[in-house]
Protein backbone atom coordinates (compact mmCIF):
# COMPACT_ATOMS: atom_id res chain seq x y z
CA UNK A 1 0.00 0.00 0.00
CA UNK A 2 1.30 3.49 -1.04
CA UNK A 3 2.15 5.40 1.85
CA UNK A 4 -0.49 8.60 2.85
CA UNK A 5 -0.33 11.66 1.20
CA UNK A 6 -2.51 15.13 1.20
CA UNK A 7 -3.10 16.47 -2.02
CA UNK A 8 -4.14 20.34 -2.74
CA UNK A 9 -5.44 21.09 -5.80
CA UNK A 10 -5.87 24.48 -7.12
CA UNK A 11 -7.62 26.15 -10.02
CA UNK A 12 -6.28 29.38 -10.18
CA UNK A 13 -8.37 32.83 -11.07
CA UNK A 14 -8.51 35.97 -10.81
CA UNK A 15 -12.56 36.42 -9.70
CA UNK A 16 -12.63 32.99 -7.77
CA UNK A 17 -9.94 30.43 -6.92
CA UNK A 18 -11.39 26.99 -6.12
CA UNK A 19 -9.49 24.41 -4.19
CA UNK A 20 -9.69 21.06 -3.28
CA UNK A 21 -7.97 18.86 -0.70
CA UNK A 22 -7.83 15.01 -0.79
CA UNK A 23 -6.37 12.20 0.97
CA UNK A 24 -4.40 9.72 -0.86
CA UNK A 25 -4.05 6.52 0.38
CA UNK A 26 -4.48 3.12 -1.26
CA UNK A 27 -6.43 3.17 -4.31
CA UNK A 28 -9.12 5.48 -3.68
CA UNK A 29 -8.87 9.05 -2.61
CA UNK A 30 -10.83 10.32 0.39
CA UNK A 31 -11.89 14.15 0.04
CA UNK A 32 -11.15 16.31 3.07
CA UNK A 33 -12.62 19.19 1.47
CA UNK A 34 -13.00 22.19 -1.36
CA UNK A 35 -14.06 25.90 -1.57
CA UNK A 36 -13.52 28.66 -3.25
CA UNK A 37 -11.92 31.93 -2.66
CA UNK A 38 -14.13 34.96 -4.19
CA UNK A 39 -12.24 37.81 -5.30
CA UNK A 40 -14.84 39.84 -7.36
CA UNK A 41 -15.30 42.53 -4.43
CA UNK A 42 -11.68 43.21 -4.73
CA UNK A 43 -10.59 45.80 -7.57
CA UNK A 44 -7.06 46.22 -7.02
CA UNK A 45 -4.97 43.40 -8.89
CA UNK A 46 -2.53 43.47 -6.22
CA UNK A 47 -4.70 42.93 -3.58
CA UNK A 48 -6.52 40.14 -5.45
CA UNK A 49 -2.81 38.39 -5.57
CA UNK A 50 -1.76 38.92 -1.79
CA UNK A 51 -5.29 37.55 -1.20
CA UNK A 52 -4.90 34.46 -3.14
CA UNK A 53 -0.72 33.79 -1.81
CA UNK A 54 -2.37 34.19 1.93
CA UNK A 55 -5.43 32.20 1.23
CA UNK A 56 -3.12 29.53 0.19
CA UNK A 57 -0.44 30.23 2.83
CA UNK A 58 -3.78 29.07 5.10
CA UNK A 59 -4.87 26.02 3.56
CA UNK A 60 -0.90 25.08 3.52
CA UNK A 61 -0.22 25.54 6.90
CA UNK A 62 -4.09 24.54 8.42
CA UNK A 63 -3.84 21.27 6.30
CA UNK A 64 0.03 20.20 5.52
CA UNK A 65 -0.43 19.34 2.25
CA UNK A 66 2.51 16.78 0.66
CA UNK A 67 1.92 18.33 -2.72
CA UNK A 68 -0.04 21.18 -4.82
CA UNK A 69 -1.52 20.17 -8.30
CA UNK A 70 -2.44 23.23 -9.80
CA UNK A 71 -4.34 23.84 -13.20
CA UNK A 72 -1.88 25.26 -15.78
CA UNK A 73 -3.13 28.64 -17.78
CA UNK A 74 -5.00 27.52 -20.86
CA UNK A 75 -3.94 29.58 -23.57
CA UNK A 76 -6.57 31.86 -24.91
CA UNK A 77 -7.20 35.20 -27.20
CA UNK A 78 -6.85 37.94 -24.69
CA UNK A 79 -3.31 38.57 -23.46
CA UNK A 80 -4.39 40.69 -20.35
CA UNK A 81 -6.58 37.89 -19.11
CA UNK A 82 -3.45 35.54 -19.71
CA UNK A 83 -1.03 37.36 -17.73
CA UNK A 84 -3.59 37.93 -14.96
CA UNK A 85 -4.32 34.50 -14.69
CA UNK A 86 -0.46 33.25 -14.86
CA UNK A 87 0.03 35.99 -11.57
CA UNK A 88 -2.80 34.39 -9.82
CA UNK A 89 -0.99 30.74 -10.38
CA UNK A 90 2.39 32.30 -9.98
CA UNK A 91 1.21 33.17 -6.43
CA UNK A 92 -0.63 30.41 -5.80
CA UNK A 93 2.51 28.36 -6.20
CA UNK A 94 4.78 30.97 -4.74
CA UNK A 95 2.75 30.04 -1.40
CA UNK A 96 3.77 26.41 -1.77
CA UNK A 97 7.09 26.87 -2.80
CA UNK A 98 7.47 29.27 0.72
CA UNK A 99 6.45 26.42 2.59
CA UNK A 100 8.54 23.95 0.82
CA UNK A 101 5.57 21.77 -0.86
CA UNK A 102 6.06 19.78 -4.55
CA UNK A 103 4.61 21.69 -7.24
CA UNK A 104 2.48 19.77 -10.02
CA UNK A 105 0.85 21.30 -13.29
CA UNK A 106 -1.60 19.63 -14.83
CA UNK A 107 -3.23 21.63 -18.33
CA UNK A 108 -7.16 21.84 -18.19
CA UNK A 109 -7.61 19.32 -21.06
CA UNK A 110 -5.81 16.72 -19.01
CA UNK A 111 -7.60 16.99 -15.81
CA UNK A 112 -10.68 16.45 -17.91
CA UNK A 113 -9.68 13.86 -19.13
CA UNK A 114 -8.43 12.40 -15.81
CA UNK A 115 -11.76 12.96 -14.48
CA UNK A 116 -14.45 12.12 -17.25
CA UNK A 117 -12.41 10.85 -19.40
CA UNK A 118 -13.55 13.18 -22.08
CA UNK A 119 -10.96 16.41 -22.40
CA UNK A 120 -13.93 18.72 -23.73
CA UNK A 121 -16.01 17.44 -20.87
CA UNK A 122 -18.03 20.88 -19.49
CA UNK A 123 -17.08 21.67 -15.59
CA UNK A 124 -20.47 20.23 -15.06
CA UNK A 125 -19.67 17.25 -16.21
CA UNK A 126 -16.59 17.31 -13.89
CA UNK A 127 -18.41 18.43 -10.76
CA UNK A 128 -20.99 15.81 -11.33
CA UNK A 129 -18.24 13.04 -11.85
CA UNK A 130 -16.70 14.01 -8.66
CA UNK A 131 -19.84 14.42 -6.85
CA UNK A 132 -20.51 10.70 -7.78
CA UNK A 133 -16.85 10.25 -6.43
CA UNK A 134 -16.79 11.42 -3.26
CA UNK A 135 -20.90 11.66 -2.54
CA UNK A 136 -21.28 15.22 -1.39
CA UNK A 137 -24.68 16.45 -1.24
CA UNK A 138 -24.84 19.56 -3.63
CA UNK A 139 -22.74 20.54 -6.14
CA UNK A 140 -21.14 24.02 -4.96
CA UNK A 141 -22.10 26.88 -7.09
CA UNK A 142 -19.26 28.06 -7.71
CA UNK A 143 -17.68 24.94 -10.08
CA UNK A 144 -14.36 26.13 -9.27
CA UNK A 145 -14.36 24.43 -5.91
CA UNK A 146 -14.73 21.57 -7.98
CA UNK A 147 -12.03 22.44 -10.55
CA UNK A 148 -9.32 22.62 -7.32
CA UNK A 149 -10.71 19.33 -6.44
CA UNK A 150 -10.41 17.59 -9.51
CA UNK A 151 -6.39 18.88 -10.82
CA UNK A 152 -5.75 17.13 -6.70
CA UNK A 153 -7.78 14.00 -8.15
CA UNK A 154 -5.74 14.09 -11.17
CA UNK A 155 -2.72 14.55 -9.50
CA UNK A 156 -3.39 11.32 -7.57
CA UNK A 157 -4.52 9.08 -10.73
CA UNK A 158 -1.37 10.52 -12.62
CA UNK A 159 0.90 9.21 -9.61
CA UNK A 160 -1.29 6.85 -8.26
CA UNK A 161 -1.41 5.37 -11.96
CA UNK A 162 -4.28 3.46 -10.75
CA UNK A 163 -1.99 0.75 -10.67
CA UNK A 164 0.04 1.48 -7.70
CA UNK A 165 3.29 0.83 -9.33
CA UNK A 166 1.83 -2.17 -10.68
CA UNK A 167 2.37 -2.95 -15.04
CA UNK A 168 -0.08 -4.45 -17.18
CA UNK A 169 0.48 -6.40 -20.57
CA UNK A 170 -2.57 -5.54 -21.98
CA UNK A 171 -6.46 -3.82 -21.25
CA UNK A 172 -7.71 -7.39 -20.95
CA UNK A 173 -4.68 -7.52 -17.36
CA UNK A 174 -6.08 -4.31 -16.17
CA UNK A 175 -9.36 -5.24 -16.24
CA UNK A 176 -9.10 -8.23 -14.60
CA UNK A 177 -6.77 -7.34 -11.88
CA UNK A 178 -9.21 -3.72 -11.87
CA UNK A 179 -12.85 -5.25 -12.32
CA UNK A 180 -14.37 -1.89 -10.03
CA UNK A 181 -12.84 0.55 -12.43
CA UNK A 182 -14.56 -0.47 -15.44
CA UNK A 183 -18.43 -0.11 -16.08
Amino acid sequence: MSKERIILGIDPGTSVMGYGLIQAQGKQPQMITMGVLELRKYTDHYLKLQKIFSRTLQLIDEYHPDELAIEAPFFGKNVQSMLKLGRAQGVAMSAALYRTIPIFEYAPRKIKIAITGNGNASKEQVASILRGMFKFKDIPDLLDATDGLAAAVCHFFQNNALTNGTSFNSWKDFIGRNPGRVK
